[in-house]
């Protein structure tokens, strides 16, 4: 099997992002690379968003035309080398050359155009590629096309699940409109009626993968799946779920640029960024009151709901609440009230801050996370590393990696809740603020904190092993043909 890996994305750190999915594509193939086995390289489109911070410093290398049914699309391709990694970058200035990233009434299209775009790339450069590691439902039509369009090639392909809320559908007749595949690939790519840019990643690659061992099992059941649980269990055999990690020195207290001041562990470092961050947002100021801090989108999934009812009750209790994030307009009114009636012990900031964000990691002794459900989650491995204690349920890569703290054993490092209920968070709340409030049940809950890490190297090493299993593994093609 051969070690030439391309990674296909929407987006990456530090090109653009709106989400984890850039911190994976970032970090992965960096990680993987320290492995000495594998050459990655990553292709993604080039954004209007990108055009100030990268122009300078990227290479047009070619141009050429993109079929996306019956239009024919100019396009140009540039490259960078950064930290050791090729990036190849997709233009076309009427698909890309927009406000953000997603949200347009085309983007099916859009990623249609991208994923022939990507197919069309390894032709035009003649790329030697043994493995195409496609990403999230916009990069899904990538592993379909290079199954159909490059049958020649040797090459076997990846897909990962990162949300499989969000699938890419489109209506039916976009696949004699915008495709170029023949007619008889559609089942591949059609779900109940419509496209559906996720199951053609999930039916067409060798190995399928997403970010979590739990939320692997999860996908296998109606209400985590979104409606492919059957395509999920089919392919389960080929599926896998590998926990992500996060880039150690990226988030790490004592090298962030962003805080007041650097700490390795907890102690009088990680205190006085609290007491800072207290005096900058207008709380009460003392360093004993515990802080307990929300970094989120503003979207039903991350719990809102939870806390909408019992954060008036829990805030009688002696402690402070920041909440950082933007979303919906609901919890946007919600929080902003909410801080009305707590002025002095709750914070509603309605927007988002790298580095507020970063001090609010910094300053919480707690970092709340009450998801309904969670692939992953990168924040509660990031609050580790800052050494907040996170708080969370009992769902996706939030079981894997929080272990509820058992005041007997002493160990455990964080505090969890199983069922989706609001009393269930309001009454771990309580109990980790009696932890919190015993000196030698904190030290011991801390020193399990401080001994937490989530690199990449154990999750590299996972993706490696899976590589090198696709050396025995039969074309999802010829297999389809043969059933």
């Amino acid at each position: 099997m051969g070690n030439k890996i391309l990674f296909v994305a929407s987006e990456c750190t530090p090109f653009v992002k709106t989400g984890g999915l850039a911190d994976v594509i970032g970090s992965l193939p960096q990680a993987l690379t320290k492995t000495k086995k594998y050459d990655v390289s990553v292709i993604l489109p080039f954004y209007k968003d990108m055009i100030d911070n990268w122009m300078d410093q990227i290479e047009k290398i070619t141009s050429f035309t993109v079929e996306v049914g019956w239009r024919k699309h100019n396009t140009t391709l540039f490259r960078l080398i950064y930290r050791d990694i090729t990036y190849y970058f997709i233009g076309n200035d009427y698909y890309f050359s927009r406000n953000g990233i997603y949200g347009y009434d085309d983007d099916g299209e859009r990623f249609v155009f991208f994923c022939q775009a990507v197919v069309d790339t390894i032709t035009e450069l003649d790329l030697e590629i043994d493995i195409l590691h496609a990403h999230d439902w916009q990069a899904g039509l990538a592993a379909a096309f290079a199954k159909i369009a490059l049958p020649t090639l040797d090459l076997k392909t990846v897909f990962t699940i990162h949300n499989i809320k969000y699938q890419g559908i489109m209506q039916k007749d976009a696949y004699q409109d915008l495709f170029n595949t023949p007619p008889e690939h559609i089942g591949g790519m059609e779900w109940n009626g419509l496209l559906n840019c996720m199951k053609a990643g999930i039916f067409h690659a060798d190995k399928v993968t997403t970010v979590s061992p739990t939320y692997a099992e999860e996908l296998k059941t109606p209400f985590f799946a979104e409606g492919l649980h059957s395509m999920i269990t089919d392919r389960q055999d080929d599926f896998v779920g590998i926990l992500n990690g996060i880039d150690l020195k990226e988030y790490s207290p004592l090298l962030d640029p962003h805080l007041p001041s650097n700490y390795l562990n907890a102690g009088p470092g990680k205190q006085k960024n609290k007491e800072i961050l207290q005096q900058k947002l207008g709380l009460t100021e003392d360093p004993e009151i515990p802080m307990y801090v929300m970094i989120t989108r503003l979207v039903e999934q991350k719990g809102l709901h939870l806390i909408q009812a019992i954060i008036d009750e829990f805030l009688q209790e002696d402690v402070q609440f920041v909440l950082l994030g933007t979303g919906d307009d609901e919890f946007h009114r919600f929080f902003y009230h909410a801080e009305e009636r707590h002025k002095g012990k709750m914070v509603s900031y309605l927007g988002f801050d790298e580095a507020i964000a970063r001090q609010l990691y910094a300053a919480s002794d707690f970092f709340v996370m009450p998801s309904q459900f969670e692939p992953c989650g990168l924040a509660q491995l990031i609050a580790l590393q800052y050494r907040s204690v996170p708080i969370v349920r009992e769902t996706g890569g939030l079981k894997d990696t929080v272990t509820p703290f058992n005041e007997y054993t002493q160990k455990g490092n964080g505090f969890s809740f199983s069922n989706y209920n609001a009393h269930e968070l309001l009454h771990v709340l309580k109990y980790s603020l009696s932890i919190y409030h015993n000196e030698q049940k904190w030290h011991s809950l801390m020193r399990n904190v401080n001994d937490s890490h989530f690199s990449w190297q154990e999750s590299a090493l996972q993706y490696a092993e899976l590589y090198h299993s696709l050396a025995e593994t039969k074309s999802t093609v010829q297999r389809s043909e043969q059933n």
